[in-house]
């Protein structure tokens, strides 16, 4: 017994001597170099700006990305969902302009109607199944008013169509409902409205090729045909036509693209709307739908991209340094902790499409390069991590 009680203090003193070198061993942070942003499938935002600034016209910049598609004028006279605000407790509208105001009601009839308001909060019941004040679980709002009144929610106007609150598994969804012909399309913010027309011109017609592919049922978990951010494609309402002086350029740009009243241009390939994917810059190169995410699209390709690792032409992401933390590559790779990463396959377009992380304890996980970036917020997926 004696021996024992020796034997602890000296073991209770290596342990902690182990968990410091396991600390040590454990970098808080791991420095990555790399070129390029977002996942690099499809159309190259800096790519097709040179391509148009070199006199291309929207479509031919639009097949030099997508492979064997034709650009045709299609039915697009659908109403659109768009998703402006997920998953909240409270969402607040005003409405903004000389005699503008909100109303509210229930349902899609004009039941429990507020009176005519300039602001209206609607908020998550304690039942978690319905909004404060209604016995519903869906509120539409509308605004009218004065000259071209807009609501303001978030950040963001909106002037036309209109706005549906709904409660979807104890939150709210909130979502703004209006044309996919040109007014959805008129507040898209991917690129800035002072670039040449081409450009301008090729990415309506990708965005409307990318929601037309989107309409064919509401998703549940945001009541939306698609998100109005990164996970489908900006929509900032009416702040991007109205922006000083350049907004005017991006709405002329949309309606040269609608051929008449009921059709605008698309992609299409086999006489479907594509999902036109785009990105801001690449590596060097565009990868390909199968190279980024395993799964195969008839129209994607690789293709040269040169003007994206021009710092000319890409000043900020022709090359970049970033880092990421621990607590970010341990849940990329879905481990406890990280001590080293390994790159263990490229592609031809030169981004990466495995990476391995090593825990401390030996285990290895495998992910996707372009899931291993966006998980651990990386530009994009040509990178390369820095050894120390």
């Amino acid at each position: 017994m004696r021996t024992f009680k020796k034997f602890v203090p000296l073991l209770v003193a290596l342990l902690s001597i182990t968990t410091q070198v396991h600390a040590a061993d454990v970098p808080a942070t791991f420095n990555f170099t790399g070129a390029g942003y977002g996942h690099g499938v499809g159309m190259s935002q800096i790519g097709a700006k040179a391509r148009a600034t070199s006199g291309e016209s929207a479509t031919a910049i639009l097949k030099y990305y997508y492979k064997n598609v034709e650009v045709l004028p299609v039915v697009d006279t659908a109403t659109i969902r768009v998703n402006i605000g997920h998953a909240l407790k409270s969402a607040t509208f005003e409405a903004q302009g000389v005699d503008a105001t909100l109303i509210a009601y229930a349902g899609e009839t004009q039941v429990g109607l507020i009176a005519a308001k300039k602001k209206i909060t609607l908020t998550l019941a304690p039942n978690l199944k319905s909004i404060q004040g209604f016995n519903s679980s869906l509120v539409t709002v509308n605004w009218s008013g004065g000259v071209n009144p807009v609501v303001s929610f978030a950040g963001d106007r909106y002037r036309y169509g209109f706005i549906q609150v709904r409660v979807v598994k104890g939150a709210l969804e909130v979502t703004t409902s209006l044309s996919l012909h040109d007014e959805y399309l008129l507040g898209i913010s991917e690129i800035a409205s002072n670039w040449p027309s081409a450009i301008l011109e090729a990415q309506t017609i990708a965005s409307r090729s990318y929601a037309l592919s989107k309409m064919g049922s509401i998703k549940a978990s945001c009541d939306c045909n698609l998100y109005a951010h990164i996970a489908d494609q900006n929509f900032v309402g009416f702040a991007k036509e109205a922006e000083p002086r350049i907004g005017q350029l991006w709405r002329a740009a949309v309606l040269r693209t609608v051929v008449d009243t009921s059709t605008g241009l698309a992609i299409l390939s086999n006489g479907k709307p594509i999902q036109a994917y785009f990105f801001s810059s690449s590596g060097g190169a565009t990868q390909t739908t199968a190279d980024a995410w395993g799964g195969f699209s008839a129209y994607t390709q690789s293709v040269p991209d040169t003007a994206s690792v021009d710092v000319a032409l890409n000043p900020r992401f022709a090359s970049w340094k970033a880092s990421t933390t621990q607590a970010l590559a341990a849940a990329a790779f879905g481990l406890p902790d990280v001590v080293q990463i390994e790159v263990i396959s490229r592609n031809t377009a030169g981004a990466v499409t495995w990476v391995k992380g090593i825990s401390s304890t030996g285990v290895t996980q495998m992910v996707r390069g372009d899931t291993f970036r966006s998980r651990a917020k990386l530009p994009s997926p040509w990178f390369t991590p820095v050894t120390n």
